[in-house]
Formats: C-alpha cells, structure tokens, sequence
C-alpha cells in the first residue's frame, strides 16, 4: 500500500482537503487524534507529560488541556521539542497499526494528515507528501474567525511552523486552498486519479 503524507500550516485548509480525499475514496488518517488517543488519561504518554510539564497542564477532568499545553509549548521551542521526544514514538507506532489495518482490507493507498511532515524528518517513510497551501491574507482570515484563539496565539503559532513556501517546495504535490471549494475540490479529484494510478 502507498502512503502519502498530507501536510499544510494552520489555516491553510489540511482538514478541509483531507475531508474531500476521503469522499473521494482513500482513507485519511489524522496524527492529531491519534496523538490525542495515545496521550489520555493513563497511557505511558500522558504519564510522562504530566511529569515534564506539571498538574498546571491538566483539566478538571484529568486529562492534557490541549490549549494550556499548546500556550507552552508554541512560546518555547525547547518544550516543543520535549513534548515531540515523547508523543511521536507513541503517535508513530498508533499509525504503523492503523495503515497496516488498512492495507488488509485490501486498500491501494492511504494518506496521513500531519502537519509537521517536514520539521520531523518524516518524509521519507511516506511515498510522497502533499502539501496544502493557501495565501498569506487567506489565512489570516481564517484563523481570525477560528475561536478560542488569540491575536498573539494565533501569530505564536504561525510563527512556530515552517514557512509555508518552503514546505510547499519540499513536497511532491501541492493543492492550493487560496480560492473557494470548488477550486480545491477539483484539484483534489485531479490528484486522487493520480495517486490511485
């Protein structure tokens, strides 16, 4: 089975596209809730972020207040790269099962939705990587109407990904969601032929 890596800054519309591969028939798996299943309550994960980082990072319920956890780690390079050393071996073996799962059902090819594709040197365990972009202003825009963030978070964040040119340029395909769905649609059609081929 190939495996593609779909990839884009926060804004840019990964989520949005990852959803139009999948109507358009090839499984997409999302690091992010993989990453939040292997870090509840109990796992060896949330055990060793719970030390690193303090009860401060926990919410009333027990388990890793995402949003306090992300305030920390997206103004400091250094406990970014803490949290990365603990969850990705956890988030890494999760998604090695899940694809081989799904190439037991017989599927052609499968996608990972993982925004830091590039920045942790996993591009080459995939077939080739995909990466979403969109303009600047667009995704201003966007994130400007995405609750529960900041001005200053939201810049933090921007800021702590890599430039999106760049990650464009090391990529193999690229889909830009700068225009409406439909523009974005057809080149997600245009690129599921392809990669189905």
């Amino acid at each position: 089975m190939r495996v593609y890596g779909l990839t884009g800054n926060i804004g840019a519309g990964k989520s949005t596209v990852a959803a139009m591969f999948r109507e358009a028939g090839i499984p997409v798996l999302d690091a992010d809730r993989i990453s939040r299943e292997v870090t509840a309550p109990g796992s060896p994960a949330y055990r060793e972020i719970a030390k690193e980082f303090g009860p401060g990072i926990l919410g009333p319920d027990g388990a890793i207040d995402r949003e306090r956890l992300a305030g920390i780690v997206f103004s400091d390079p250094s406990r970014r790269a803490l949290l990365e050393r603990i969850t990705h071996p956890a988030i890494l073996a999760a998604m090695r099962e899940s694809l081989e799962r799904l190439a037991l059902e017989g599927h052609s090819a499968a996608i990972v939705e993982a925004a830091l594709i590039h920045e942790s040197g996993r591009k080459g365990l995939l077939t080739a990587v995909i990466s979403v972009r969109c303009d600047p202003s667009v995704q201003r825009r966007r994130l400007a109407v995405r609750g529960g963030m900041t001005r200053e978070q939201a810049e933090a964040r921007v800021a702590a990904q890599m430039d999106p040119e760049a990650k464009a340029r090391a990529s193999d395909y690229v889909i830009d969601n700068s225009g409406d769905l439909d523009s974005t649609r057809r080149q997600v059609l245009r690129l599921t032929r392809l990669l189905l081929a």
